[in-house]
């Protein structure tokens, strides 16, 4: 029978890490993972995505407390406690006592999946932009604060491709980019309202894959720097 991942595995951390640490690692698998980092006709990108929603599921899993508990008496009951620090294989599906590991599969439909993978990402994808300075905290008309683009932001989809101005004057056809543009634009468009994942959703594929790719490199500088 098929087996669960491993979800400390999954993200590359110790069973006795701290939710501090499992964030970070989220941050870089999920960078590393995903699948807008390539085209979207590259032939490894069913794989990447496959990869990216086990890291949300193990993320999901073990960043709440009483989801983390579960789920570590559970390991616990298969691997044993001489196992459940360094065990390497995936977990079974119906493990030592007959604890329910499908209640760690998340199986769902495409569309709840990529739902909620969407909805983490989107939550610590604006954490990161914040840390760099690619997003700040703003409160609309009804009260609420949301993540919004900065002009740091805009001058890195600027000045890689012309498909920003596109999307900044509401996808105007043809339109021609570049770092200035994207700095005075943006800001013209980031007035509708729209939070900067909502921004990074609606870029061109391409734009999407480049600025995932200056975040992952200042991610990791700033995490393996420390």
């Amino acid at each position: 029978m098929a087996g669960q991942p491993d979800y400390y595995k999954v993200l590359g951390v110790s069973p006795t890490a701290t939710q501090q640490e499992i964030r970070t690692a989220y941050k870089r698998a999920s960078l590393r993972t995903h699948p807008d980092r390539v085209s979207v006709d590259a032939p490894d990108r069913a794989s990447r995505t496959k990869e990216f929603q086990r890291v949300n599921d193990a993320y999901y899993t073990l960043s709440d407390p009483e989801r983390k508990r579960d789920y570590d008496a559970a390991r616990r009951s298969y691997f044993g406690d001489d196992r459940s620090e360094s065990a390497d294989e995936d977990i079974p599906r119906g493990g030592a006592g007959g604890f329910p590991w499908s209640s760690f599969d998340f199986s769902g439909s495409e569309r709840e999946r990529e739902g909620r993978d969407s909805n983490q990402f989107g939550s610590i994808f604006e954490e990161m932009l914040r840390e760099e300075g690619l997003a700040s905290d703003e409160t609309d008309t009804n009260g609420q604060r949301r993540a919004v683009p900065t002009k740091k932001f805009w001058s890195i989809v600027g000045a890689v491709s012309g498909g920003a101005l596109g999307f900044i004057v509401a996808n105007v056809p043809g339109a021609l980019a570049g770092a200035v543009a994207g700095n005075r634009l943006g800001a013209v468009r980031d007035a509708k309202g729209k939070s900067v994942y909502d921004v990074f959703i609606e870029l061109p594929q391409s734009d999407r894959a480049r600025l995932l790719s200056e975040l992952a490199a200042k991610v990791f500088q700033t995490t393996l720097g420390r």
